[in-house]
């Protein structure tokens, strides 16, 4: 088994608990606050991670570029965006078809990753991206009214308008990621990632925290009373982070999210085996195809 696969699945299964206390974060702060949390109280997380790394395990600290700090910003911004998109489609009360809209971040990234980088994928990868945005799409609208005829006439509605938003700004996050982590002076895959996540956490802390005073310093008095819950965030976030750019330098970030689908694979199983939900048959539709994605993917792409 390639590395980038158990790495993805494991960053998967850690978004997927962040992504779960982000949304109760939701409730005891506002967007902004929920999206901070995940920078600010990550960048302890990966600060540590870093500082093992050259001073425990003794790697050489890698060099920068100008193409890095370009890419990183970029990936940095876009997923600042993304990540308040998202959160901010929780306040909608038909947020469902916004969600599955955002859930076509692996067919935006293989766009971006070919328009920008004229990266090349086979027909079975291609196969297997869009297997997982059907899928996923599919189990995100499974437990409304929504049918597959209204989740196309409704792609113009402001839900699924923000959603795809969304989608798109977490694609150009994850090539300008990859191509910050791939250009960092280090032969060393796990101290590209550790050091792409360092420079771009702290990069997006200080964005989102002068953004907080400017425009909305009540913010800051929410986020401390809520400081626990919000360091769990951060320090599965981080983690889960270092998991994505540490495949993204081992494998093309279009593919890597389409493994990365597995988390609804893991949300679909909290709901069953923790929760005990019942599941309809458009979920089980959903998570088969995710399944077949990734058969596809690992097996023949």
């Amino acid at each position: 088994m390639e590395l980038w696969i158990p790495i993805t699945i494991a960053a998967a299964f850690l978004q997927n608990i962040r992504s779960s206390l982000q949304k109760h974060l939701k409730g005891v702060m506002g967007t902004t606050g929920a999206t901070f949390s995940r920078f600010g109280f990550g960048v302890p997380v990966a600060l540590f991670y870093w500082c093992l790394l050259i001073w425990g395990f003794e790697y050489e600290i890698p060099g920068l570029s100008w193409y890095f700090i370009i890419w990183l910003v970029v990936g940095a911004l876009a997923q600042i965006g993304a990540t308040f998109l998202l959160i901010y489609l929780f306040s909608f009360r038909n947020f469902t078809v916004g969600t599955a809209y955002s859930r076509t971040e692996p067919m935006q990234t293989a766009i971006f990753a070919f328009v920008l980088f004229g990266t090349q994928f086979n027909q079975n990868a291609i196969l297997a991206i869009c297997i997982a945005v059907v899928g996923v799409m599919v189990i995100s609208v499974a437990r409304t009214k929504v049918t597959p005829l209204s989740l196309i006439t409704s792609v113009f509605s402001r839900t699924a308008l923000i959603g795809l938003a969304a989608g798109t700004l977490f694609g150009l996050a994850a090539v300008g990621f990859q191509q910050a982590a791939r250009s960092v002076g280090s032969e060393y895959f796990i101290v590209q990632a550790a050091t792409t996540l360092l420079v771009g956490i702290i990069f997006q802390t200080v964005v989102m925290l002068v953004y907080m005073v400017w425009k909305n310093p009540d913010e800051i008095g929410h986020i401390r009373k809520a400081w626990k819950p919000a360091l769990l965030v951060g320090i599965a976030g981080a983690t889960a982070t270092f998991g994505w750019f540490s495949a993204f330098t081992l494998q093309q970030a279009a593919i890597v999210k389409v493994l990365a689908q597995v988390e609804m694979l893991f949300t679909f199983a909290s709901s069953v085996f923790i929760f005990k939900e019942s599941v309809n048959k458009l979920e089980v539709l959903g998570c088969v195809l995710i399944v077949c994605s990734i058969i596809v993917l690992t097996l023949f792409a």
